[in-house]
């Protein structure tokens, strides 16, 4: 007879099955992501733009994410993370449906939009279907790392089938593919996922919210002018980024909302994000390390392809390939990552991540166009790395200083720093390529990101040693 494996003292046992559930949601957030990636130049060359217009694919998702993620991280919290779970496969379905009808670049804009909002509630909701029925704060590294390996999975299989689909179906596969996807993902939660009425939303009594009423529970209970002043901070402050140049002008109006949601959120008792609570504990740390971390990934994940394709003269199916390690190591070092937080904590998984940023962002810098191809894979091997540990780490912290009734609005946070990180990253290829993708442009962006990657080295031993007194 098989003896399962006790759980710590207060740590609710998650079924498998319901980790496989979740495991459908979360990964179409980093897929829908990487797809894109091998699909810019045949969209660009369709509506007939230009690179940095078609990058708008990516910047769109990313902007729209970054404000669901922690909306409907909120929204799990209050009315229940299977309810948002099943609204976001509907809507991320619909996108699927609605690609076929694309008729303008402007409208493709608005799908991908859309895109982010049916994606979103996805990881914030398996965060708290995790921590719901807990009492302690030790982070599940089994259950986190499996969704982290789904995760690199997925966002290694993107490229590679984005590649495919877009050489063989074109650019719009890459939508209609979240059809299929939406439908088993419906059926894996409502069979696996506990209801929310039955196994109690987070800071919801079991049998408070039922059928229509939910919507009117969340919008009785969501702070709106504070959802409304994060809303115009972040995407104003984004937007800004994308193109500081012609937009000087949002940043006074990125700190104006800022202030106006800082000083909404000090005087509600029931606050959209809890300041007080971000700002007086290990959360921010957890944002800023996070937010850095994909800075650094993003520059490499849209950087390379680019290079690849405009100066190698790869197709995009060979681009998606040569992303491929990037993954699979990823996948492969984060049950590795697992034990080790299991055994010393977070830290030392952080420090490792990121002194495997700082080597593999040092070989990027190294690749030329006559590069032999095993470099470049070998390059992709030491920066998946980083994926298992610092990602990993990062979440277990952030398991562990969240408390349970804000774990997915905390998660959805944490997703946004995600989403920050990624447009920083699209802004630096911007400022750095601008209309023209070369190969000194590209090894300036590798020496930025060797850069930021050392400075987190030194932030997690200083950090860590600092907590250790």
């Amino acid at each position: 007879m098989d003896v399962q494996p006790e759980e710590p003292a207060g740590r609710a046992r998650i079924a498998p099955r319901t980790v496989a559930a979740l495991i459908t949601g979360t990964t179409l957030n980093p897929l829908n992501s990487s797809m894109i990636a091998v699909a810019l130049i045949a969209v660009q060359r369709d509506f007939h733009i230009s690179t940095v217009t078609a990058t708008w694919l990516v910047s769109a998702f990313y902007l729209a994410a970054a404000v669901g993620q922690p909306l409907t991280g909120r929204l799990a919290d209050l009315v229940g993370p299977r309810r948002l779970f099943l609204f976001g496969m509907l809507l991320t379905g619909l996108t699927g449906l609605l690609a076929l009808l694309v008729p303008s670049f402007g409208w493709l804009i608005l799908l991908r939009v859309l895109q982010a909002f049916g994606t979103s509630p996805m990881y914030p909701s398996a965060l708290a279907v995790l921590r719901r029925g807990s009492t302690s704060s030790r982070p599940p590294a089994r259950e986190l790392g499996a969704l982290s390996v789904a995760a690199y999975t997925a966002t290694g299989i993107g490229p590679v089938l984005g590649g495919v689909l877009v050489t063989l179906f074109g650019w719009r596969a890459v939508f209609t593919v979240n059809i299929p996807l939406a439908l088993v993902g419906t059926a894996a939660a409502l069979a696996w996922i506990p209801s929310d009425r039955r196994a109690g939303a987070a800071g919801v009594p079991a049998a408070g919210i039922d059928g229509r009423s939910v919507f009117r529970e969340a919008l009785r209970r969501v702070d709106i002018p504070a959802v409304a002043a994060f809303v115009v901070a972040l995407t104003s402050f984004l937007a800004f980024l994308l193109d500081v140049s012609s937009r000087l002008w949002l940043l006074p109006v990125a700190v104006l909302a800022a202030g106006a949601f800082v000083l909404r959120e000090l005087r509600v008792p029931e606050p959209f994000i809890d300041v007080r609570l971000v700002a007086r504990g290990r959360l921010l740390a957890v944002f800023g390390q996070f937010t850095a971390v994909n800075v650094v990934f993003y520059s490499m994940f849209f950087g390379l392809p680019l290079w690849l394709e405009r100066v190698r003269g790869d197709g995009p199916e060979v681009a998606g390939l040569l992303l491929l390690p990037v993954a699979i190591v990823g996948a492969l070092t984060t049950p590795i990552a697992a034990r080790s937080i299991d055994r010393s904590g977070p830290r030392p998984s952080l420090v490792i991540g990121a002194l495997a940023l700082t080597v593999g962002s040092l070989l990027l810098a190294l690749l030329y166009p006559s590069t032999p191809t095993i470099a470049i894979v070998g390059a992709g091997l030491v920066l998946g790395v980083p994926n298992g540990f610092n990602n990993l780490g990062l979440q277990a912290a952030l398991y562990s200083n969240a408390p349970a009734d804000r774990m997915a609005s905390s998660g959805g946070l944490l997703q946004t720093c995600r989403y920050l990180g990624a447009i920083l990253s699209t802004a630096l290829l911007g400022a750095v390529y601008g209309s023209t993708v070369d190969t000194a442009g590209f090894h300036r962006i590798a020496l930025v990101m060797a850069g930021l990657s050392a400075a987190l080295v030194a932030w997690s031993l200083v950090t860590g040693r600092s907590r250790s007194r």
